[in-house]
């Protein structure tokens, strides 16, 4: 549910910010929710550094996705070579910045998954 959730999402957000989209980004996208279900199980972070990872993963995810599709297979999906401090035209700081404030509501919707899917547990 979280894949493809996140798969969903991230396609829309792509929609309405670049007005389109690519079908590697939805596995992207789907990827990034599925990781981002599992730090948030984890209590070992406050919100802020949920956070702060979660731009991370994004931008890791990005950075392989941009790898395969733009630069191994040239389908030329996104380029941020005119980007200051670019990282092979793949991911950029501009870019990893927005993912943190991406993050956030992803955060609360993987909470928000949790509490209402996820079945009580009982003490014996």
């Amino acid at each position: 549910m979280c894949f493809a959730l996140g798969a969903f999402t991230y396609g829309l957000v792509e929609v309405v910010v670049r007005g389109y989209t690519h079908w590697s980004m939805a596995i992207a996208g789907g990827t990034v929710m599925v990781v981002f279900n599992l730090i948030s199980r984890s209590r070992k972070f406050g919100f802020f550094a949920r956070c702060l990872l979660g731009a991370m993963v994004i931008t890791a995810v990005e950075f392989a996705a941009g790898m395969i599709v733009n630069v191994w297979l040239d389908w030329h999906v996104w380029d941020y070579s005119d980007k200051p401090f670019n990282v092979l035209g793949q991911v950029c700081p501009y870019f990893t910045a927005g993912w943190f404030f991406i993050s956030i509501p992803a955060f609360w919707l993987c909470e928000f998954i949790q509490k209402r899917f996820t079945p009580p547990r009982y003490n014996s």
